[in-house]
């Protein structure tokens, strides 16, 4: 079920297909300390506290050597998010963007990603740094962090979308 949230002037919904296009398994559930919305942190980066990945039991064994990795990547469902929007108008901007030059949680697939801190693993449960979800939300994967791979130190994001590609 996804909430409804108000629209804002400047913003664009589309009808959603009837049916789905691929299947998803949830592997466990994220514990975090916010129970709305609203008390999330704006990313994952706002916030020093302790959250948990509870992993399902069956997919505990894709925990091996994890604990190798200081930083994770967590993709997960944000289940509560409107998936009909197409164009938002977001409270820090002047008029309304495209939802893929956002990393709102309101867009067609709900995919969230975080790179976390990886504090520990217990019993089927990860302990990590810098989530920004509401408690409940479903994972979906988690994936070694590589920084020779992941990191693009000359990324840019112009708020007005006029960076140019070479």
């Amino acid at each position: 079920m996804h909430e409804q949230a108000e629209r804002r002037p400047g913003e664009e919904t589309v009808e959603l297909p009837e049916s789905y296009d691929a299947g998803l398994y949830f592997i466990g559930r994220v514990r975090t300390p916010w129970l709305a919305r609203a008390e999330c942190p704006k990313n994952g980066r706002q916030t020093d506290a302790v959250c948990t990945l509870e992993v399902d039991a069956p997919y505990r064994p894709g925990l091996q050597n994890v604990n190798g990795a200081t930083h994770l990547i967590v993709l997960y469902w944000m289940d509560r998010a409107a998936r009909d929007l197409v164009r938002q108008h977001p409270r820090h901007a002047e008029g309304s963007r495209g939802t893929f030059s956002l990393r709102s949680p309101a867009r067609p697939n709900p995919i969230a990603l975080s790179v976390v801190e990886l504090l520990g693993i217990e019993d089927g449960t990860v302990r990590v740094r810098g989530l920004d979800c509401i408690d409940g939300t479903p994972l979906l994967d988690i994936k070694p962090y590589y920084a020779t791979t992941d990191s693009r130190p000359e990324a840019q994001v112009d708020r007005a979308g006029t960076v140019a590609k070479a």
